[in-house]
């Protein structure tokens, strides 16, 4: 288990590296940050941008401006915002957690939605009780988030004054955003739990323990849906991981002050540090979370700690 463990943290360091360096150099072609800071200050020539480079450790080769950059978060800092020169790490400490919220309570909602249906669908396989989540998932898949998030505003938001529209005022707040990512998710997750209990039903173990005379629930729950559990951990682990990076749109939809609006304000400014510190906590957090769907899975099959 070590052996298997020390090989994910060698990949997962590979892939932080990868990520950060790939994005560090990408955001420098999206424009001059001195050009930016310097808009309403009126005439500018060539002397006063270098000044405002140099100033910000932009006039020096990027691999220096990264390797600087690594060097600072491996002693947890993050550098400072070009706009106001707040530290990215207070920046980050302020979004994160408003991020994990919507992500977490958008997987919950998911979870809880998505396998009863799914397993509804298997058992009731080919009836019309199938036929109509099959449709309705297929009409999920095909519904883009932010025309859901718009819908939903509309009318519980606008029609019924239930919810609020938008901000983070309350604990209702995560209603709207995390139903809306939620009801996206379940679109998917319906259907790899429909797949995946239709798989295991088949298998001989399942017709023993119905020959057995044990409950139908019994035999849904305790040896249908835990052994089919392998492949639903690993996808329902890389969408969480995903839906760190995945919620911009909806954060930006519902003015939710996170990671996302975040990294959306840090493109439109160029404001560098602040993007690559942002790039840098979702990496973590999603090699992270892919790291513990791993362990998971070498945990519940002893085979893939061998690989």
């Amino acid at each position: 288990m070590l052996v298997f463990l020390f090989k994910r943290l060698i990949q997962s360091l590979f892939v932080i590296i990868a990520v950060t360096l790939i994005v560090s150099y990408a955001i420098r072609l999206t424009g001059d940050p001195a050009v930016m800071l310097s808009q309403g200050a009126g005439s500018v020539n060539e002397a006063d941008l270098e000044m405002i480079r140099e100033s910000l450790g932009l006039n020096k080769p990027f691999l220096t401006q990264y390797a600087e950059f690594i060097i600072g978060i491996s002693q947890g800092d993050f550098g400072k915002s070009f706009i106001g020169s707040v530290p990215v790490s207070q920046l980050i400490q302020q979004t994160l957690p408003a991020t994990l919220i919507l992500a977490f309570c958008s997987m919950l909602v998911s979870i809880l939605i998505s396998i009863p249906l799914g397993i509804t669908s298997a058992v009731h396989q080919g009836r019309f009780i199938d036929q109509f989540i099959r449709v309705i998932s297929l009409i999920g898949l095909s519904f883009p988030n932010f025309g859901l998030a718009i819908v939903l505003v509309l009318f519980f938001s606008s029609y019924l004054q239930w919810l609020p529209a938008s901000g983070k005022e309350g604990l209702n707040s995560i209603i709207l955003p995390s139903v809306t990512m939620g009801i996206i998710l379940t679109a998917t997750n319906v259907r790899l739990v429909r797949t995946s209990m239709l798989e295991t039903l088949r298998t001989q173990y399942v017709m023993v323990a119905r020959a057995k005379g044990l409950s139908e629930r019994v035999v849904l729950y305790k040896h249908t849906l835990r052994n089919c559990s392998i492949p639903l951990i690993t996808f329902f682990g890389l969408q969480f991981g995903g839906l760190l990076g995945g919620v911009v749109i909806i954060e930006k939809v519902f003015n939710w002050p996170g990671l996302g609006s975040l990294a959306m304000d840090a493109i439109s400014e160029r404001n560098y540090p602040v993007l690559q510190g942002v790039i840098v906590v979702l990496a973590l957090m999603i090699v992270t979370v892919n790291l513990l769907v791993d362990i998971a899975y070498g945990l519940v099959d002893p085979r893939i700690r061998n690989k």
